[in-house]
């Protein structure tokens, strides 16, 4: 009996609030094909954390399995944790009969304690409740000696605009929380002495690490919707649109960079040096996503995280059996959603 012929892939995991639950989704499903191996992982925000807890998981043996159960513990656990939070759906939002937060006043107050007290400081309503959790949830001695895996974690430098990138060897519960800071909901956090926010603001997912290291096929899991079947109609909501657009544009960027051959900057390439580009894989669910609130992204209840697990199980499933075959041949198609499309409301 002959060994199937194992494909490389390296991932690109965007960040999108607890959209992440999506990207989880999709994971778990990659992990069940043996012949299908990943050997570095980029990501912003909730990108960054699956991509950590991925890391956690694989470590000191645990493998394929280990990554899948770390996945799950994660968001089940944060799943019932939320289940004592003050954000939660209203009974209004509950009888619309979707996922929505809009009429939630901590979701609005959470908007407005940032304005009220700046997007630096900390303060009761801008500290980022994650810190205690994925402390508790991640053991990042694991993470950084999980040398089957590559990590490339990107942040955005509040006072230069620029982003870093963190690799595995330095990964700390302070950095993924770099990449995850919401700069309308919480207080940037301090690395090195610099300021950071979210890392979407520069690379969602981060690209440009896999060129410099080689990567020959790279797939992206899209959970950031491009566009949306409605305007926003609160605060709230043009602050959190407004953070979309701009998560989108850095990823916008790099796809049409790699497309057009334009990866290496002609400067850095040798006179005879043609760009060699990496083929591109995309499996998305911004289709869907884009079709619940904008609030919806903030929404942690156990019951919507699975909801999204199991869309992301479905779009995976689909994607490997129409394009599995095209991993290290050619680029498979992208969907006309990656780029948006114009969404009539509804």
């Amino acid at each position: 009996m002959t060994t199937p012929l194992r494909k490389t892939v390296s991932l690109g995991l965007q960040g999108a609030g607890t959209y992440g639950a999506f990207t989880w989704g999709v994971l778990d499903r990659l992990l069940d094909e043996d012949d299908l191996v990943f050997d570095k992982i980029s990501g912003s925000s909730s990108g960054a954390i699956n991509a950590v807890v991925l890391a956690d998981g694989y470590a000191h043996g645990g493998g394929r399995r280990g990554a899948q159960a770390a996945l799950r513990r994660y968001w089940t656990t944060l799943g019932q944790t939320m289940t004592f939070s003050p954000l939660q759906r209203t009974p209004f939002d509950r009888l619309t009969g979707s996922w929505t937060l809009e009429h939630s006043p901590i979701y609005h107050l959470l908007e407005m304690g940032a304005a009220f007290h700046g997007p630096v400081w900390e303060a009761p309503l801008t500290q980022n409740p994650l810190r205690n959790f994925l402390t508790a949830m991640v053991d990042f001695e694991r993470v950084r000696a999980c040398t089957e895996l590559q990590l490339f974690i990107a942040a955005t430098n509040v006072r230069t605009g620029a982003g870093r990138m963190f690799t595995r060897e330095e990964l700390d519960p302070q950095r993924v929380l770099a990449s995850a800071c919401l700069p309308t909901v919480f207080a940037a956090v301090e690395v090195d002495g610099e300021s950071y926010w979210d890392g979407s603001f520069v690379a969602n997912p981060p690209l440009a690490p896999f060129l410099e290291h080689g990567a020959r096929d790279i797939l992206v899991v899209q959970n950031n919707p491009v566009s949306r079947s409605r305007a926003p109609r609160s605060v709230a909501d043009i602050a959190n649109r407004t953070n979309e657009i701009a998560f989108n544009m850095s990823f916008l960027r790099e796809i049409a960079a790699l497309q057009h051959g334009q990866g290496v900057p002609l400067e850095e390439r040798g006179d005879t040096m043609a760009f060699d580009r990496p083929r591109l894989h995309l499996i998305s669910g911004i289709d869907m996503l884009a079709d619940y609130s904008i609030s919806s992204k903030l929404n942690g209840e156990l019951g919507f995280l699975l909801h999204l697990h199991e869309a992301g199980v479905s779009a995976a499933e689909a994607w490997l059996r129409e394009h599995k075959e095209q991993i290290g041949v050619a680029d498979t198609p992208l969907p006309a959603t990656t780029y948006g499309r114009v969404r009539t409301a509804t």
